[in-house]
């Protein structure tokens, strides 16, 4: 009975044990659960609007342009034998680019250069003028018979008359002076033919002599046409003839092109307003349009570590787009950037002075309105719709809405509702803890 009485006891106590840690662990789970349903505030990054002085940039987009190109053409006929460049790579002025066969133009030029020694050989043999000199010496001895013949008749015409001599004396020496009258005429006319003939032989040598000199020189120039050298400092383009080819043949055979890319020109337009307001010195940031300094950004948002300045405004507005076509010139070192490349062009056209500013990406648009979320002094986000105006670098400029010192979500917007509370970081903060996960 006792032994019973003990047993029951045991059971009571287990039973009111068991019952005691129920009611315990069923307390702790809804205490658990009420923890549970507290949410944890989103982590975002925020960053404080600030008030300062700003450039006011104007953008166009334009497209990179070599400032000279020329194409390397085959100027004669012959085979390709040699490419002394790498294709893509930067070239130097006078650096030897193709080399065509030289032979035969080589034995042209010493063709043309025998050619030439004998035209010169012809006119130092007409200048000698031996076919003139021999009859100049018989018109001079005809001459001394013709005066011979003149001092016999003049000797005997007195002597005819007083009978000294006979009228068949005189009538001989009257027949010898016009017999030498007429060989001094016959050897002057001769004379005066062979001088012509002479002076025209002489004038048809030296023509030759300077055809030969021609020929010479194209031959020589057809020669050095064989080398063809870079014509200026740039970067040379694919080959377009493959070495052991024929070139030139019917035409100038296109070999490989080559553009001098530093300076770098960029074209691009701009509209009658935006013309205006760069040229004018009153309202222009920087002056007049030649003082101008343009930053060019690239395709990756980097921007080209050397600024541009203007280099032509074209002479007269297109009518089909409004615009005026405008080519700004950039240094290039190395020809890091290439002609064909698209890229924007930003010029400083004002200053805004304290004005607030906020980075864009914390701008949202809800229903046609710009709205930001602020980070109140309770770390709550609050909605705030604004007034934008122009761009500054990576921030816009607010007319309304914001005053400055607040602090507006850039990053994490998505998982915040209005009112609601978050947990506010910088963006080096939010760096350091994505570094100390890793």
């Amino acid at each position: 009975m006792r032994n019973l009485q003990k047993r029951a006891l045991f059971l009571s106590a287990t039973t009111a044990i068991i019952v005691f840690a129920v009611f315990l662990n069923t307390g702790c789970g809804k205490k658990d659960a009420a923890k549970a349903a507290v949410p944890t505030p989103p982590t975002v990054v925020v960053a404080e609007v600030t008030r300062k002085t700003v450039p006011i940039y104007s953008e166009f987009v334009g497209q990179t342009k070599a400032d000279d190109t020329v194409e390397l053409r085959a100027r004669v006929e012959g085979t390709l034998l040699k490419v002394h460049f790498r294709e893509g790579a930067p070239v130097r002025k006078g650096q030897l680019l193709f080399t065509i066969d030289k032979r035969p133009f080589e034995a042209a030029v010493q063709s043309a250069k025998a050619l030439q020694a004998k035209a010169e050989s012809d006119l130092a043999q007409a200048r000698q003028r031996t076919d003139v000199l021999q009859a100049q010496a018989e018109l001079a001895d005809a001459n001394a018979t013709l005066s011979k013949a003149n001092q016999d008749v003049n000797r005997l015409e007195p002597l005819a008359k007083e009978k000294a001599v006979t009228e068949i004396d005189l009538d001989a020496a009257i027949a010898a002076q016009k017999s030498a009258k007429a060989i001094v005429d016959s050897r002057r006319a001769n004379l005066t033919n062979l001088e012509a003939a002479v002076k025209y032989t002489i004038e048809r040598a030296q023509a030759e002599v300077s055809s030969a000199k021609a020929r010479v020189i194209q031959a020589s120039l057809d020669l050095s046409y064989c080398d063809i050298y870079s014509p200026m400092n740039g970067v040379i383009g694919f080959l377009q003839v493959d070495e052991g080819n024929l070139v030139g043949r019917t035409d100038a055979t296109l070999l490989a092109t080559v553009s001098r890319s530093d300076p770098l020109l960029v074209d691009f337009n701009v509209s009658e307003i935006e013309y205006l307001k760069l040229t004018d010195p009153e309202s222009s940031k920087q002056g007049a349009a030649g003082k101008l300094r343009f930053d060019l950004i690239l395709s990756d948002e980097t921007k080209h570590p050397y600024q541009g300045s203007f280099r032509v405004v074209d002479r007269t507005v297109d009518p089909t787009t409004g615009t005026l076509k405008v080519e700004a010139t950039f240094q290039n070192p190395n020809s890091y950037l290439r002609p064909g490349q698209f890229a924007r062009l930003r010029v400083a056209v004002a200053e805004r002075e304290n004005a607030v500013l906020v980075p864009i990406r914390a701008i949202q648009e809800l229903q046609g309105a710009k709205t930001v979320l602020v980070v109140d002094d309770q770390n709550k986000a609050v909605v705030r719709t604004v007034t934008l105006g122009e761009k500054a670098d990576n921030y816009v400029i607010v007319l309304e809405g914001l005053n400055g010192g607040e602090r507006v979500i850039v990053e994490g917007m998505q998982k915040v509702r209005p009112g609601a509370e978050v947990n506010p970081t910088t963006a080096t903060e939010s760096s350091d803890q994505k570094t100390a996960q890793r």
